[in-house]
């Protein structure tokens, strides 16, 4: 049984003896996609100009590798704890897209309350391209051959170190894709009924996904016997089905005061027009 894709080289290409990784390409190009995505869908959530994207970005991404590195030696603090100046080889690998979700969410939230916009309204901007860059950016785990699966027989398994295995990046990946697609059509459908239900729909959804995947992978993070990432998603999961209800709840209650407050005016000015009557009658 032949491999679904061909065996990788993990160099792009060499500049001056640099080696250029297919690993650093992908993420590059899933950010400029995430970037471009959120960009063009500013208009709907009334954020101007469109490049204060761009101005989030700059603190976002870099915030957020520092976040993703930190996080994985957290869990593999055994490997770094004798030389913890190998925490700087970032180029050696090890980043964990939790802490780079983590990180990058709360400096978004930060921020945004800084620039005095709707925290929610940003977290629901941005949630559709973080599907499309994490979908992009698995790539680079298939150029890099980690992140993989179990041995398999099935037709899309890939080849690594000789042994055919579960294409884990490309689940993640095709499911990225999908939630990204899905949560920009329910949002052009006008689906969204509170602020926060995107970036809901997204954890709650990923979630799911990472689960399921993250059980087929033999590089796992670990806390005691449990795989960390399913702990995570499992947390995340409940988290979102939580917030879904608290904000939606708080979203119904903001639309009913808007309908009392726009009710109030009309009722005054009867009273106003009433008295007027009963003063010219009395005249």
């Amino acid at each position: 049984m032949s491999s679904f894709l061909p065996v990788p080289n993990p160099i792009a290409f060499k500049i001056f003896g640099l080696e250029i990784r297919w690993y650093a390409i992908c993420i590059v190009l899933g950010i400029i996609a995430a970037v471009i995505l959120c960009m063009k869908r500013t208009p709907i959530y009334g954020i101007e100009p469109e490049d204060r994207v761009l101005d989030m970005v700059l603190w976002v991404i870099p915030i957020g590798v520092v976040g993703a590195r930190l996080y994985y030696c957290l869990f593999e603090w055994d490997s770094y704890k004798d030389d913890p100046i190998s925490i700087l080889y970032i180029h050696q690998g090890g980043l964990a897209i939790h802490g780079g979700l983590i990180f990058g969410l709360i400096t978004a939230a930060i921020i945004a309350k800084k620039w005095g916009h709707g925290i929610l309204k940003w977290m629901d901007l941005i949630a559709p391209g973080i599907a499309i860059g994490q979908a992009i950016g698995r790539w680079g785990n298939y150029f890099n051959s980690e992140a993989h699966g179990t041995p398999t027989t099935l037709p899309w398994a890939i080849e690594v170190n000789g042994e055919l295995v579960h294409p884990t990046f490309l689940y993640e990946s095709i499911w990225c894709l999908l939630l990204c697609i899905f949560l920009c059509v329910f949002e052009k459908k006008r689906k969204k009924a509170f602020d926060g239900q995107i970036i809901c729909l997204y954890v709650i959804l990923y979630s799911v996904e990472r689960y399921f995947v993250e059980g087929l992978r033999t590089d796992s993070l670990w806390i005691g016997p449990f795989r960390q990432a399913q702990v995570f998603s499992i947390c995340a999961f409940v988290l979102g089905i939580v917030f879904c209800f608290v904000l939606r709840s708080r979203g119904r209650k903001k639309a009913d005061g808007v309908k009392e407050s726009a009710q109030v005016p009309e009722q005054n000015d009867y009273t106003d027009i009433s008295e007027l009557v009963n003063k010219e009658d009395q005249q």
